[in-house]
């Protein structure tokens, strides 16, 4: 027996997390200097968390901590059963290495018992379609090893594709020179961008215009999802739902999904891409490894 662990970077919503048993750690926001956590989605108010900061409230964001992990994961570990904790992107946080350092703590106490950690290389619906792929074949029935396997091929062809409305955001957490983000806030350039092979964020493509951006976004998808009528399309919107519905329409004029998903994002990562970033995530024909359609999806 074995239990799937995330954290609320993976964007899923809290129904789908209870019905599929899926336990979230929590990733802690502070606004204004109190403290937050984003663990019932349906509560999340996300017009009015990004219009707070637009409004110059500031944000800030802590890493799970070994402790943490360490009484989330306890319980389970005590009635016998393992884990698998598919995680954000080791690159961009410091969640991953908490947790290896709990399962080293965990591991002495329960030696008998096995704790997976799946580094998703990406943040969002990138960390949640892994989880669901995971989710899919607990309730499949497939063992602890064929669940590990199957996640870290998915994470192997999701693909996650953003842009923000205010390269500001991204200038201030570093994701590029102030310079350039008073650039191109100035000359209206809306950045593309997805997570690389190694977790860390880079931009593929520059549009003059949020309308450009959105349907550069359902042309990338076009171009690269894989069997669609078999998948769940997420989108994910930092207080913009009226961009998101347009791109949904623009998905399924192109390529129906079998479902997709709107959901505000999450607060954390979200503080990170500021109000008006929408984010699209599916799963590609390409091996984000190699970058090619290798046919292995």
């Amino acid at each position: 027996m074995y239990h799937l662990f995330t954290d609320t970077s993976a964007n899923l919503p809290t129904p789908y997390c209870k019905t599929n048993n899926i336990q979230v750690v929590p990733l802690y926001y502070y606004l204004d200097g109190e403290e937050h956590t984003c663990l019932d989605t349906e509560t999340f108010d996300d017009a009015r968390y990004y219009a707070a900061m637009k409004e110059g409230k500031r944000v800030t964001t802590s890493q799970i901590t070994p402790a943490n992990f360490v009484q989330a994961f306890r319980p389970v570990l005590e009635n016998g059963d393992d884990i698998i904790y598919v995680c954000m992107a080791q690159r961009i946080s410091g969640s991953y290495d908490s947790a290896a350092s709990a399962r080293e703590q965990l591991l002495e106490e329960f030696p008998e018992r096995r704790i997976a950690i799946i580094n998703t290389k990406g943040a969002g619906f990138g960390e949640g379609i892994p989880v669901m792929i995971g989710a899919k074949a607990h309730a499949e029935g497939k063992d602890f090893d064929a669940a590990v396997a199957a996640i870290e091929h998915c994470v192997r062809y999701t693909y996650q594709i953003f842009t923000v409305d205010d390269l500001m955001y991204l200038g201030r957490t570093g994701r590029c020179s102030n310079f350039s983000a008073y650039v191109g806030s100035a000359l209206n350039i809306k950045p593309l961008l997805k997570a690389s092979d190694d977790g860390v964020i880079i931009t593929f493509e520059k549009v003059r215009g949020r309308k450009k951006a959105i349907k550069a976004l359902a042309a990338y998808y076009a171009d690269n999802v894989i069997n669609p009528q078999d998948q769940t399309v997420c989108i994910s919107y930092a207080g913009c739902l009226e961009d998101a519905e347009t791109l949904a329409a623009m998905l399924r004029d192109s390529q129906p999904p079998k479902e997709l998903w709107m959901v505000p994002h999450e607060p954390v990562t979200g503080s990170h891409l500021g109000p008006g970033a929408l984010a699209l995530f599916f799963i590609s024909k390409h091996n984000r490894d190699t970058g090619e359609d290798d046919g292995l999806y």
